[in-house]
């Protein structure tokens, strides 16, 4: 890795860093502690299924969204957190695609600032953030009232191009050009957030973002596996 100026790296998270969907991680997770009734771990499970077949498209955000806020309803903040550390602890670093880790640590020795990008809810993004030893972690934030989760967001899923908004505020706020910036993501549905930036690297891209990347000759890091058929 070439020395660079002060910059920030920003990784998107579910098939960039991690395998799969780590809401569903984290549901399982639930589903251990007896958070989570045994249907809607396999509801969440066929999320998982397609998610790795197909790719993330809206329609699956959505519902995925929609479950995960049904998952935390009700339940307190400190169960929340205590669930998210067990997943980070149990399941996502059995899963990390460690390609993309590398990279990360990378960045960081060369004086590179990684941030996580995440429609993920930002509490548990910044928990794995914290484990990885990265720089923090943006993600979607979640309201609670009175220390419980009350199953609303406080905005819109920091999804497609709203990533864009989100690293270009971090981005001024630490006074970096995103000229010098890069980001690294899976789907297509981040090829605004990947426009904006002056390093893009597709991490064993969906169909289209495969072909986005190389019709603009941005760096397409491949992995072992190939996506299912």
């Amino acid at each position: 890795m070439p020395q660079t100026p002060r910059a920030i790296a920003f990784f998107d998270l579910d098939n960039t860093l991690v395998r799969g969907s780590t809401m569903f991680l984290y549901a399982l997770t639930a589903w251990k502690h007896g958070h989570l009734r045994l249907i809607d771990l396999l509801r969440f499970g066929w999320h998982q299924v397609t998610f790795l077949a197909v790719g993330e498209t809206t329609a699956q955000h959505t519902v995925a969204r929609g479950r995960g806020l049904d998952l935390i309803a009700g339940q307190s903040v400190a169960a929340l957190n205590e669930i998210a550390h067990a997943t980070a602890r149990d399941a996502v670093h059995s899963r990390l695609i460690q390609a993309s880790v590398a990279r990360a640590k990378q960045h960081l020795a060369a004086g590179v600032d990684v941030w996580i990008i995440t429609a993920s809810p930002q509490s548990f993004a910044r928990i794995v953030a914290q484990d990885l030893g990265f720089t923090g972690a943006l993600g979607t934030e979640v309201e609670s009232q009175n220390g419980v989760a009350t199953g609303r967001l406080l905005d819109e899923p920091l999804h497609g191009v709203r990533k864009v908004g989100a690293i270009t505020r971090l981005a001024k706020e630490n006074g970096v050009s995103l000229a010098d910036c890069f980001a690294y993501s899976d789907s297509s549905n981040d090829i605004p957030m990947l426009e904006t930036v002056g390093h893009a690297i597709a991490v064993n891209p969906d169909r289209e973002l495969a072909r986005v990347a190389r019709e603009r000759g941005w760096e397409i890091l491949p992995l072992r596996h190939k996506r299912p058929a």
